[in-house]
Parts: C-alpha cells; structure tokens; sequence
C-alpha cells in the first residue's frame, strides 16, 4: 500500500478519472435507457402476468361454482326422476294387483257358477240315474212277489189297507 501511495501520481489520476466519467457518460447514453427499459418490460410483464393468472384463478373459481351448481341442478333432477320413476313403478303395481285381484274374482265367480251348474246338473243326473234304479228294483221285487198267486193276494190286501188307513 506503500508504494501505492508513493507512486501516485495526479496525471494519471486524471486521465483515469476522465476515462471513468467518458464511461459512465456512455454506459448512461447507450446502455443504462435500454437495461431500464428492459427491466421495466419484464417488471410489466410479471405484473401482467400475475394479473393474468389471478384472473384465470377468479375464473377457475367461478368455473368450479358453476360446475357445482350444474352438479347440483343435476343431481337434484336425478333425484325427481328417480322419485317419478319409483311412483310410477308403485302405481303400475298397484293398477296390475288391482286387475290382477279383480281378474281372480272374475274367475272365481266363473268357477264358483260353472261348478253349481255342474253340481246341479250331477244332482239332476243322480236322481233320474237313482230313479231309475229304483223302477228297475221295484219292477224286479214285484215280479217275484206276484209271481205267486198268493203273494200277490196279500199285496193287493195290504195295499187296500194303506189306502184305507190314508
């Protein structure tokens, strides 16, 4: 540092104090308006970015309401259809129980007729098929009791007596 201070001489600092002020001097003029420049552009840039993505955030969020909202309309007219469906289920069956019940009462109305005029028709059939019978045992008894001539003596009596006593 010594002999700094020893070989300092006024001239040179002069020179090199000119150079320094011709360089500042330059580096203003030529240099510094551009990096400014530069640094305010990308100072507008990042600022305009970021108001670009803020934006795009507030608009995500709205976009995201909205698809909530539709969510919701959507579910909810799921939901009512869903319901309408069911009713309508419920109330087919109940319309199919009810032909279905009174279908069966139909039918057992049916059965219950066809199965009287059935009965009626075998009681009918019963009773000419028993008397006939009947005539054909009668017929076969009398002819053997009035086979004898006796026999048919005390029936003709007897039958005198019922019909007195009558």
């Amino acid at each position: 540092m010594d002999k700094l201070i020893n070989d300092f001489g006024f001239g040179l600092f002069f020179w090199q104090f000119i150079i320094l002020l011709v360089i500042i001097f330059l580096l203003g003029k030529f240099a510094w308006k551009p990096i400014v420049n530069a640094l305010e552009a990308r100072e507008e840039g990042i600022a305009d970015a970021l108001a670009a993505a803020e934006n795009a955030k507030r608009d995500l969020e709205n976009l995201k309401s909205d698809n909530e909202k539709l969510l919701a309309e959507a579910r909810a007219e799921r939901d009512t259809m869903l319901k309408e469906a069911r009713e309508m289920k419920e109330q087919m069956i109940a319309e199919a129980k009810g032909e279905a019940q009174a279908e069966g009462a139909k039918m057992i109305a049916q059965a219950k007729a066809t199965i009287e005029s059935e009965k009626n028709a075998a009681k009918a059939e019963l009773k000419a098929h028993v008397s006939s019978l009947s005539l054909d045992i009668a017929e076969k008894l009398l002819r053997n009791q009035l086979s004898d001539k006796a026999a048919q003596e005390q029936l003709v009596e007897k039958l005198l007596e019922d019909v007195k006593l009558n």
